[in-house]
């Protein structure tokens, strides 16, 4: 029985060069914890990471021996959407349907009968048509994140107002 290569972490995509392969995922596929996948070069390896993560197309998972395996984002069946963005996504969004934004339209993945999502959207004006492509959908903030966030992050506001000719200006302080 041949011992399979084992990747125990992975790098985010600014954090590494120089892949030994790649290895082509479906969105869904790049949520991973525990996993066998196989490489382009037809390599079976483990991937048993000490927690889930949400991989992103140019992260690389790491094999014990240092060798990176760079994540490829799989061609998917989607909806290509398109018309009025700000209420379809916002439609898309109150469903939670994971969505690809980009400035001229929107891209979700075709899930099993979407019948109900589709015909909302046409309601709404938007032209909805199939598409094959990569899907890299917007990363979600997790709930918990939004309800307790890191006690170093600060909102710093500065309101803009017009001050008559007469007024002095102050300038804002950190």
């Amino acid at each position: 029985m041949t011992k399979l290569p084992i990747a125990h972490s992975y790098r985010q995509a600014d954090d590494w060069t120089g892949a030994y392969d790649q290895v082509v995922l479906r969105h869904d596929q790049r949520q991973l914890h525990r996993a066998r996948l196989e490489t382009a070069h037809e390599e079976n390896f483990v991937v048993d990471l000490p927690h889930s993560v949400a991989l992103q197309p140019g992260d690389a998972l790491q094999f014990d021996d240092g060798r990176l395996i760079e994540v490829i984002a799989a061609e998917e069946e989607l909806l290509v959407v398109t018309g009025d963005l700000a209420r379809v996504a916002w439609h898309i969004g109150s469903r939670q349907v994971p969505c690809q934004i980009e400035t001229a339209r929107l891209l979700i993945r075709v899930e099993g009968s979407d019948s109900d999502l589709i015909a909302a959207l046409r309601e709404l004006g938007a032209k909805v048509v199939p598409g094959h492509e990569a899907f890299i959908p917007e990363v979600a903030v997790p709930p918990a994140a939004l309800a307790h966030p890191p006690e170093h992050l600060q909102v710093r506001l500065h309101v803009a107002h017009f001050h008559g000719e007469d007024d002095e200006v102050e300038a804002a302080s950190e």
